[in-house]
């Protein structure tokens, strides 16, 4: 195999990897599970549509949350994770300077394309679809067939382009120590 496919191959997993980890699979996975309860199979009451837009306003948070985590393992072994400040994460709950940590513009980026693709997925659901706009004719339902694979590809074009080195709630560092010169680069 040649080096730039190795190249490549290399980038495309890496930049699938990212997708994985921006886009919380549990905020999914809960959201897909409550939403056809809640919509109750898309013939909403106003109860369901209340119920149903703060499932969405609460997994959208939990998706841009998770954007602004970070976890480091120290020598003895132990997972911590924190928030990303201006200075650092926070809690600071070792001796360690975790500086490095800090936030970055990134950061910022990779919230933004997490909410839009959980927004993609959220509101363009069928029950979603069915309780909030029942009406939606057929130049809706192209929109509804076109949207997400295009908002799929130029989110994983960033996500690729710019890989997030955050290691979040569920997906802590495997360095055995802070991966802080990882953070640098």
């Amino acid at each position: 195999m040649s080096t730039t496919f190795k190249a490549i191959r290399d980038r495309t997993y890496s930049g699938v990897g990212d997708l994985i980890r921006l886009l919380p699979t549990g905020t999914v996975f809960l959201f897909q599970f409550l939403n056809p309860v809640l919509t109750n199979n898309g013939h909403c009451l106003l109860i369901n549509k209340y119920l149903t837009g703060a499932l969405i306003v609460i997994s959208a948070f939990s998706c841009c949350f998770t954007c602004f985590t970070d976890s480091y393992r120290t020598s003895d072994g132990y997972v911590h994770y924190g928030v990303a400040t201006m200075k650092g994460l926070w809690p600071d709950s070792s001796s360690k300077n975790l500086s490095s940590y800090r936030l970055r513009v990134g950061d910022f980026v990779h919230a933004f394309f997490s909410l839009i693709v959980f927004s993609v997925i959220s509101l363009l659901d069928a029950n979603t679809v069915n309780c909030f706009y029942p009406g939606f004719g057929s130049t809706g339902k192209i929109f509804l067939m076109v949207l997400p694979p295009v908002i799929g590809v130029i989110s994983g074009l960033v996500f690729t382009v710019f890989p997030s080195r955050r290691h979040g709630i569920g997906n802590p560092s495997e360095n055995n120590e802070d991966n802080a010169s990882e953070m640098e680069k």
